[in-house]
């Protein structure tokens, strides 16, 4: 085979698929939806924040917050406060590009004016970044919770390299702080690039006490209201989902109303349970796998399957202690 034959063999092969006409049927897609949107106009290069840039971020902000364990393979300790200062300065800039980018997004399309969104944006990194020495703080905790409530973890080192549950709640709280600092998208980005390598789903929006641990974690969902207190464990595919969406006159589904569960503090969730509504866990419970529950319990409680199924059906679940 020559050549030649290597270069032109696919661009002949690619004249079968018509692509002119397919190029030009998405164009008229395109336009459609952002005509029905009303986003005919062109502003030129990125609007959007980028997937792709965020991960990097993430990983710089891990490798920062944890050097020795999370950051460069070849990192020795003695250059370990100049390894983080360097990889902040450039997690932190590459983020105030994504934060600008949703910023002038939000202006644009709610009609807002964009003339303060560099300062904005600067304020909003700056005060992520003053917030990351107490975020560690809240990590080691979750870290030693981790330890503390595995037998089979042998180290705090083991539970940060390996457990999905920490990666998952690292990237939490980052995303967390980003929430709460008027970032939102970003935050939600954040928080799915973990759900997509754990399997973990915790929305920004979830407010979570320290030294939290999830167990093994796969298909964990914890909903946007949610609260969760100190010292709560959970293992997989417990889920904290909210059990009605309200709607508007016109239909539409009412954002941002407190729809899922509070957990208190020291409270224990098995694995499969699903707790749904603004109802409250109180403190030093425990919920037995599998449990289907949408009615508060009181602090001290033991509620498993068949206490469950059986109470609901009459009263309300009494605690035990």
């Amino acid at each position: 085979m020559s050549r030649h034959d290597v270069v032109v063999a696919p661009l002949a092969a690619a004249q079968h698929w018509d692509l002119e006409r397919i190029v030009g049927e998405l164009h008229q897609v395109r336009s459609r939806w952002r005509e029905a949107r009303h986003r005919n106009r062109e502003f030129g290069g990125r609007e959007f924040p980028s997937r792709e840039a965020l991960q990097a971020i993430a990983a710089g902000l891990r490798g920062a917050l944890f050097p020795m364990r999370l950051g460069p393979a070849d990192l020795r300790q003695e250059s370990e406060d100049f390894y983080v200062g360097y990889t902040l300065d450039a997690a932190l800039n590459a983020l105030l590009e994504q934060v600008r980018l949703e910023l002038t997004y939000t202006a644009r399309h709610e009609q807002l004016g964009t003339a303060d969104v560099e300062q904005r944006a600067v304020t909003v990194v700056r005060e992520f970044a003053a917030g990351l020495p107490r975020l560690r703080g809240l990590l080691d905790s979750d870290v030693e919770a981790a330890y503390r409530g595995d037998p089979a973890a042998r180290s705090v080192d083991e539970v940060l390299l390996c457990y999905p549950g920490i990666l998952a709640i690292i990237h939490h709280r980052l995303a967390h702080q980003l929430y709460g600092l008027g970032v939102p998208l970003l935050a939600r980005i954040l928080a799915e690039i973990a759900h997509s390598e754990t399997g973990i789903d915790i929305h920004p929006g979830a407010r979570i006490g320290e030294s939290f641990f999830i167990d093994h974690g796969t298909g964990v969902v914890i909903g946007e209201t949610a609260v969760i207190g100190e010292r709560v464990r959970l293992y997989q595919a417990v889920t904290l989902g909210a059990k009605r969406f309200e709607t508007g006159e016109d239909g539409v589904l009412q954002k941002g109303a407190p729809r899922h569960p509070v957990v208190e503090d020291d409270v224990v969730i098995y694995a499969g349970a699903t707790i749904l509504g603004r109802i409250t866990i109180g403190r030093g419970s425990s919920i037995g796998g599998n449990v289907w529950l949408t009615r508060s319990v009181p602090p001290g409680s033991q509620v498993t399957q068949a206490r469950s199924q059986q109470e609901s059906a009459a009263t309300d679940i009494k605690g035990s202690t």
